[in-house]
């Protein structure tokens, strides 16, 4: 029986690691997937990814990595990637996994205009495009956010499904089996919570409000929900 691939371009910081675990089992459990139903890639790590037939789909997970360092592994993934699309493995790229897929797929990567978006918040669908894994979702939902990078151009092949109030390319579907969000469908809202007291210096050095954003946390159901529908689509 073939795996659902997690490919991690990162890991957890290491006092969000100590609690609250690393990339691939937030993943997990968002997606609802028991583990031995799951095979992780390390990829920043080097770890060689499998051939795309190998694998029933693939989620591609955030990092704290910088996607405009063009780091060797980056640039082997998003190959991959190309190479995953031509095949037509189901994608689900996340935060890093986003921006890398638009990179991939000739969309353009730099730092969001206004500085860092963090915590809860309202994401628009403007797209009402039909695509089974994204049937019944609100016109708005919540979800968690934390990044620096975004897309800036969306790839050609990309129809942009989603946006929030700061970034115009929160949500964009490539194909029927392939999508990407800048927010993070796998957090759970003490995940969310963890990383804005992590974050709380730079948050104030940078003119934001972190007890603000820590009240303004709450769940993001329907962000998780995707990542469930997708593990589905993949096991089914």
């Amino acid at each position: 029986m073939k795996p659902l691939l997690i490919i991690a371009t990162g890991e957890a910081p290491p006092k969000i690691r100590a609690r609250l675990h690393d990339f691939p089992q937030h993943f997990r459990l968002g997606a609802d997937v028991p583990a031995d139903r799951l095979r992780t890639v390390r990829v920043f790590a080097g770890e060689t990814l499998p051939a795309p037939q190998e694998v029933v789909g693939a989620f591609i997970t955030g990092s704290a990595a910088m996607l405009t360092d063009r780091a060797r592994w980056s640039e082997n993934t998003a190959g991959w990637i190309r190479t995953a699309m031509d095949a037509q493995l189901p994608l689900f790229g996340v935060c890093y996994g986003h921006q890398l897929m638009a990179h991939a797929l000739g969309g353009r990567v730099g730092m969001l205009q206004g500085g860092r978006e963090i915590g809860t918040h309202d994401i628009t669908r403007q797209d009402s495009g039909s695509l089974p894994i994204l049937d019944g979702l609100p016109a708005s939902f919540p979800a968690h956010l934390s990044h620096q990078q975004s897309v800036l151009e969306v790839p050609p092949t990309a129809a942009v499904y989603a946006h929030s109030q700061r970034d115009p390319h929160q949500l964009l579907v490539y194909a029927e089996h392939a999508l990407s969000t800048q927010f993070h469908p796998e957090f759970s809202t003490a995940l969310m919570k963890a990383y804005i007291q992590l974050k709380r210096g730079v948050m104030v050095a940078e003119g934001q409000d972190p007890h603000a954003a820590l009240a303004m946390t709450h769940p993001a159901p329907w962000a998780r929900r995707l990542l469930r529908r997708f593990a589905r689509h993949c096991l089914s």
